[in-house]
């Protein structure tokens, strides 16, 4: 048997960086009967990726909350004298917020995501371009899913229908909107930069993402069920509600952050800030971490092609 996977970000990314990271697997499996070989495929999952009919599977982990453009795999199996296309995607990619909020129509003040105060204009706006990219996700990933493909999609969610209960997920926002706002208060960033930033995220219930895919009418819903993640990565033992060393975890969990929200805050504010920035926000979420373990909810659906 063989295998091939393709691993797809916009052309951007490092992709030197990942392969090199797959010399230790590939030590790790010589040995072993399975031969795979992995391949790189940029773009954006916003556009075509792959010829029409050519994949069985897509895979897109922790990415669809990321409003407009997101890692991919794929693999051909040869069995025998038999062969056929095994393909998953991963996503990854450039991210943006509605156009009203970029242009400034709307101003959501007191926040950088959806809050208490933020207007419903604005959740409004968030809703609508969700809506718009995970119809047209489907839709391009429909087109190149061989006769009745699947897709198994990860992403953050809530709980709740209520627009303003989006629970930790919001709550670790709301800690990164304070921290910025504690270099505000210390003249390390302008008032008005902080109003203007809005974060190309959006947390859907689980009835959204049903009613999305329902009105796209190209996909069954085969099965749909939200779990619980830590914030920090590297405690995973979700039915535990202490955190032994909280400020180890906010240190994780700001590092994290960090990792996924860097280039946006990089670009909006500026490079000198992000030390400041993060060491404030690692300390922010310790002495949140000392109420509860902080855990958001993680939707998964898989889905199988109508035809």
């Amino acid at each position: 048997m063989e295998l091939q996977f393709f691993l797809n970000d916009l052309p951007g990314n490092d992709f030197n960086l990942v392969f090199r990271s797959l010399d230790r697997l590939q030590e790790l499996t010589a040995d072993r009967r399975l031969q795979y070989y992995v391949a790189g495929m940029p773009g954006s999952f916003y556009t075509r990726l792959f010829p029409c009919r050519s994949v069985h599977l897509f895979h897109s982990s922790y990415s669809l909350m990321w409003r407009s453009k997101k890692l991919s795999l794929v693999a051909t199996i040869h069995y025998g004298s038999y062969q056929f296309s095994y393909r998953g995607f991963v996503t990854s990619g450039e991210k943006k917020v509605p156009d009203e909020l970029s242009r400034g129509a709307y101003l959501n003040e007191e926040s950088i995501y959806i809050g208490k105060s933020t207007p419903p204009a604005v959740i409004k706006l968030y809703q609508e371009e969700y809506h718009k990219d995970l119809s047209l996700f489907l839709t391009l990933r429909f087109n190149e899913l061989v006769r009745g493909g699947h897709m198994v999609l990860t992403f953050l969610g809530r709980k709740s229908k209520d627009m303003l209960l989006h629970g930790e997920a919001s709550s670790m926002w709301d800690l990164l909107a304070q921290a910025l706002l504690s270099l505000v208060l210390k003249g390390l960033v302008e008032k008005e930069k902080l109003v203007s930033f809005n974060l190309p995220f959006y947390a859907p219930s689980m009835d959204e993402v049903k009613a999305v895919v329902e009105e796209n009418n190209l996909f069954n819903v085969e099965h749909m069920s939200v779990f619980e993640s830590s914030w920090d990565p590297q405690d995973d033992d979700t039915n535990d509600d202490v955190v032994l060393g909280c400020s180890s975890s906010g240190l994780n969990v700001a590092r994290c952050i960090r990792a996924v929200a860097e280039p946006l805050i990089k670009k909006h504010f500026g490079e000198a800030i992000l030390d400041d920035l993060f060491m404030v926000y690692a300390s922010m979420i310790s002495k949140h971490l000392k109420k509860a373990k902080a855990k958001y909810p993680i939707i998964i659906i898989y889905l199988k092609a109508k035809h």
